[in-house]
């Protein structure tokens, strides 16, 4: 079998599974209908595993697919699940400059929005993904904390301009914010630490997943 033809089995398999957990709620994001599901804590990974361009054609497959199955609505609410996920992706996969243009350009976006003038102060939390930068080859923890506040900072900068929201109603939201995406961060360090381990332990078994990036080091460690 082709490199080509393993990573299509791969990210067909690994597509599945996040369906699934796209069906197990985790939280609802306040201000609307929608909920965070276990898909947060796993979304982002697999392009740790196999790069930016694959792993964010994974999660378009895992999102497309959802929302094929639940009735294809182009709307508001769509796009501010699908396009945090792709950029939180792109975050997790390596470190580059554009991880630091991505919260930098949604700040700008949140500050030049009336309301998000009066609210400024929120949009600091996007400073974190951009400090976690300097981490981000060290840590498994430092960059899970950058992807869950880069898709925090697109999600944001996309609600405020869409989404009726007042500045009292932003700023109420600040002492929430670091308790729900520390929970994120927490997730998506584990997730990522047990699919290394089960992809390490299939891979040494039956040697199909040679063109994975595998994580030698355990706990926080990522190289």
């Amino acid at each position: 079998m082709t490199q080509t033809n393993k990573k299509i089995v791969f990210i067909s398999l690994f597509a599945l599974v996040g369906f699934g957990l796209m069906q197990i709620p985790f939280t609802k994001i306040i201000g609307s209908s929608l909920k965070f599901s276990l898909f947060d804590f796993y979304g982002p990974i697999a392009a740790g595993f196999v790069g930016s361009a694959w792993g964010v054609a994974t999660v378009l497959i895992m999102q497309i697919t959802n929302w094929a199955i639940h009735g294809f609505s182009m709307d508001t609410s769509t796009l501010i699940r699908l396009l945090p996920m792709v950029f939180a992706a792109i975050y997790f996969s390596k470190k580059s400059a554009f991880n630091l243009a991505v919260p930098m350009i949604a700040m700008l976006a949140f500050w030049l929005h009336p309301e998000g003038q009066k609210a400024w102060y929120y949009a600091l939390y996007w400073l974190i993904p951009m400090v976690m930068y300097v981490f981000h080859d060290r840590f498994i923890f430092a960059r899970a904390l950058g992807t869950t506040f880069t898709a925090h900072a697109v999600g944001s900068a996309l609600w405020i301009w869409t989404i009726p929201m007042s500045a009292t109603v932003w700023t109420s939201l600040i002492p929430v914010v670091w308790k729900e995406r520390g929970l994120m961060a927490i997730g998506i360090t584990l997730t990522f630490m047990a699919t290394n381990y089960i992809l390490a332990t299939l891979n040494k078994k039956y040697h199909w997943l040679d063109f994975v990036q595998l994580h030698k080091k355990s706990l926080l460690g990522i190289k």
